[in-house]
């Protein structure tokens, strides 16, 4: 039987993930039913372990990232995003443009770190968002590198969407796209989440060639044309063997 302050906390730390500009005290009473004397502990409770902050403007209270510093996956005992900083600090810095470590999470990819670039001009996510694997670099890193049958369990019952024009929502596109990721190294997304952003991947690999975690690269079109693409692949591929030795050795 589970406790019925322990399921109220969990009420409030998932209240407040689904309002990352923050909420009161007060609105957080509203929203949950729970009583304002034990709302006020429980986020006092939650600040005081770092798991919360609180505003000095508003006496807002916004979640930390510590519940993801929590959760982020280790490779024989090793913090897989710390092992991946100086690679993703040289990517960034020799390109100028924005780098992330994202590893699969629930069928979706997930956002583990960046380093946002250099330019006035940047292409942002944030650590913590979750985007489809299918239409983004990354995530057809990971798929791209997964054994056969566990890409075509990926696949069943999924239904592919469209996102842009250039998504590629029919599984023999997908397919054939990842084939010819395997044979050259990295992966691409031309436009294929967002309009007007490109991006290029790379999958980081254990010691028997499964899939870890992916890096990308990602940038306006005008940015990354086509005539770069091998370039740019290749860079990110030797960022990605970077993290792989730094988390073997």
């Amino acid at each position: 039987m589970p406790s019925p302050t322990g399921a109220k906390m969990l009420a409030v730390i998932d209240l407040l993930s689904k309002h990352p500009a923050g909420l009161s005290s007060a609105e957080v009473t509203r929203r949950t039913g729970i009583t304002g004397n034990l709302v006020f502990r429980l986020l006092k409770t939650l600040a005081a372990m770092g798991f919360a902050a609180q505003r000095e403007d508003d006496k807002t209270y916004t979640l930390s990232n510590r519940l993801l510093d929590l959760s982020r996956p280790k490779v024989a005992g090793k913090s897989l995003v710390v092992c991946a900083q100086e690679a993703l600090r040289e990517l960034r810095d020799g390109t100028g443009e924005t780098v992330q470590l994202l590893i699969e999470s629930g069928g979706k990819m997930l956002v583990m770190e960046q380093l946002q670039g250099t330019h006035a001009l940047q292409v942002c996510g944030q650590v913590g968002m979750r985007v489809p694997m299918y239409s983004c670099a990354p995530g057809k890193a990971i798929l791209a590198w997964w054994g056969d049958k566990k890409r075509a369990e990926w696949f069943r019952g999924r239904a592919l969407k469209s996102f842009t024009p250039h998504t590629l929502s029919k599984r023999k596109d997908l397919e054939r796209d990842l084939e010819l990721a395997r044979l050259r190294g990295y992966t691409l997304d031309c436009e294929e989440g967002i309009e007007g952003i490109r991006c290029v991947a790379a999958p980081v690999c254990d010691e028997f060639g499964n899939p870890i975690a992916a890096i990308t690269m990602m940038a306006p079109l005008n940015r990354l044309p086509e005539d770069l693409f091998e370039k740019l692949g290749q860079r990110v591929m030797q960022a990605s063997l970077a993290i792989e030795r730094e988390v073997r050795l």
